[in-house]
């Protein structure tokens, strides 16, 4: 798959680019918003990686035009700009996923990944939703039965992985790799510690439980009938 990084920066650029070829992409890297725009113009990309703050157009205008040339290729808005305002107005423009510098490369491939499975039709998707559970991506909110829980910015990250792969068993090593950008040791109990912290706070309230270990394998996140 194609990869068009526009970002300004060269050491985050070249980061980039070397990360995402050994994960298997075609990567093509630009410095600032007017090379983006007609590289995305002129080829098709299975995805842009997008800078903000770039010499020439700046990434909003560079956005903007894509879509008001009727291109659906999928964008990921990565800049240091973290304030709600932003992201809602990244996301309301028509990027797919906006994430803040500084970043965690085993996040970014996470988000890759899922915004290429998701494919060109997943661009208005701002929430996730599992039975009554409700995790709002732009405001950074969780919440249960219409019931506002308070996350960290961890727990947040670990559900919202739980609950894109819902269904679906993960194992102690994705999730250490994915949530904390860690190699799995046997030894380290962080991810078991956050896993109670977050089904104390979604599950233990509630007569319903989402959150599931499944011995010798991992967690899940799924409705099960009682």
């Amino acid at each position: 798959m194609k990869i068009l990084i526009v970002e300004d920066e060269p050491k985050t650029g070249e980061y980039l680019r070397q990360g995402l070829s050994e994960a298997g992409f075609v990567i093509e890297l630009v410095q600032n918003g007017n090379d983006g725009l007609h590289r995305a113009l002129q080829n098709e990309y299975d995805l842009v990686i997008l800078d903000v703050m770039l010499p020439g157009l700046n990434g909003w205008e560079v956005l903007q035009s894509i879509r008001k040339h009727g291109l659906e290729m999928p964008v990921l808005f990565l800049t240091a700009r973290d304030q709600v305002d932003d992201r809602v107005k990244g996301l309301e423009m028509g990027a797919d996923d906006y994430l803040v510098k500084p970043f965690s490369f085993a996040e970014l491939l996470a988000r890759v990944r899922t915004i290429l499975r998701r494919g060109r039709g997943g661009i208005d998707a701002k929430t996730l939703s599992v039975a009554d559970l409700e995790l709002d991506l732009l405001r950074r909110r969780a919440t249960r039965g219409g019931r506002r829980i308070d996350l960290t910015a961890k727990e947040f990250g670990l559900l919202e992985l739980l609950m894109r792969r819902h269904g679906e068993v993960l194992p102690r090593s994705l999730i250490a790799s994915q949530v904390w950008d860690m190699n799995f040791d046997s030894d380290t109990n962080v991810v078991e510690v956050a896993m109670r912290r977050l089904r104390s706070k979604m599950d233990d309230e509630f007569d319903q439980k989402l959150i599931h270990t499944v011995r010798g394998m991992g967690y899940v996140l799924e409705e099960k009938n009682t």
